[in-house]
């Protein structure tokens, strides 16, 4: 999905959607160097998904055995 960066206003980004509906985001999720005009990308990152999530099941499992 990508975002197009139309302005700031403050503490948020008005970024433009493919629909060209418009939302405000969060100016700290963006990188700093980010400016009104540039194309934003944002992804799943599916293998960093299954990672966090088998380590998430691993520490819940040991969390259960020492009780």
């Amino acid at each position: 999905m990508q975002v197009i960066i139309d302005r700031f206003e403050g503490a948020f980004a008005v970024v433009e959607l493919a629909d060209k509906e418009t939302v405000n985001m969060p100016r700290a999720l963006l990188p700093t160097e980010a400016k009104a005009g540039d194309v934003i990308e944002i992804r799943i990152n599916r293998e960093q998904t299954k990672q966090r999530k088998a380590k998430m099941e691993n520490r819940m499992k040991n969390l259960w055995k020492k009780t």
